[in-house]
């Protein structure tokens, strides 16, 4: 028998048809982060054990709209941009393992099957969902600047619901990009057994971030940010108490395994 490749399926002679290549992952895009606070009983129940809340600020919450370009290490993908780009809203908590704090992303939407495929090989929850948000242009009248004033849009839909709609104003630059996403992640990757009753397959809870990291500037503003139920979604139950701030950033990150917590 001949043996087949791929990182992940389907595998096949050549491994061409996989859906992923091989880690590292190299990741290029602009981030627009939206942080509030929520009950904090709504951020426990999301945190299965060993995991608990963070210590400070536990209602702490990130809604994070990326438009992405992404690509292995032969960076082939960019010249195949159907492969390379697309676009995702992530939502992000703290909690702690270990004494340690870690971000957690506890709801994911992506708009390519590719991007849902490293999502299961990271522990990401991701499912599929419609994104879109305001581009920057450093010229003419079609596209908001990176500068005070500039104002950004971003909205986020699955299963032909609307699920979350933001306005951002950029007001200054800002030595972060926000607190709630600024931990190492901590995630589960988990399989079911295909024999009813019987263990999980696979059950982890790993650590991962980035192998490496570089951005632009960072700027703040204020956000006029919006949740609306589903009845196949959850986000709604993460409502908004009260608003911390919002930022946009570009960055670039390179992303090349884990280790395993538990």
């Amino acid at each position: 028998m001949a043996p087949v490749r791929g990182f992940l399926h389907p595998k096949s002679a050549t491994g061409r048809s996989s859906l992923i290549p091989s880690p590292p992952w190299h990741y290029s895009g602009d981030l627009l982060t939206v942080e509030y606070r929520t009950d904090p009983a709504r951020v426990a129940e999301l945190l299965p054990a060993p995991l608990a809340p963070a210590p400070d600020d536990p209602g702490a919450v990130a809604i994070i709209w990326a438009d992405w370009q992404s690509c292995s290490d032969s960076a082939e993908e960019l010249l195949d941009p159907v492969r390379a780009q697309y676009k995702e809203c992530f939502v992000v908590v703290r909690c702690t393992f270990a004494g340690r704090t870690y971000s957690r992303c506890v709801y994911i939407w992506v708009n390519k099957d590719f991007a849902i495929a490293r999502g299961l090989h990271q522990g990401y929850p991701k499912k599929l969902g419609s994104i879109h948000q305001t581009r920057p242009h450093p010229y003419g009248r079609g596209a908001p600047r990176i500068a005070a004033g500039h104002r950004f849009g971003a909205t986020l839909a699955a299963a032909d619901r609307r699920l979350a709609e933001a306005i951002v104003t950029l007001r200054e630059p800002s030595e972060t990009n926000g607190f709630v996403n600024g931990h190492p992640m901590a995630h589960h990757r988990h399989l079911p057994s295909i024999e009813p009753g019987r263990p999980p397959a696979l059950d982890e809870l790993i650590e991962s971030g980035g192998a490496a990291f570089e951005a632009g500037p960072a700027w703040t503003g204020d956000a006029d940010l919006r949740l609306f139920d589903s009845p196949t979604e959850e986000l709604s139950l993460l409502t908004v108490e009260e608003p911390i701030a919002a930022y946009y950033r570009q960055v670039g990150v390179t992303w090349n395994g884990g280790r395993v917590l538990a």
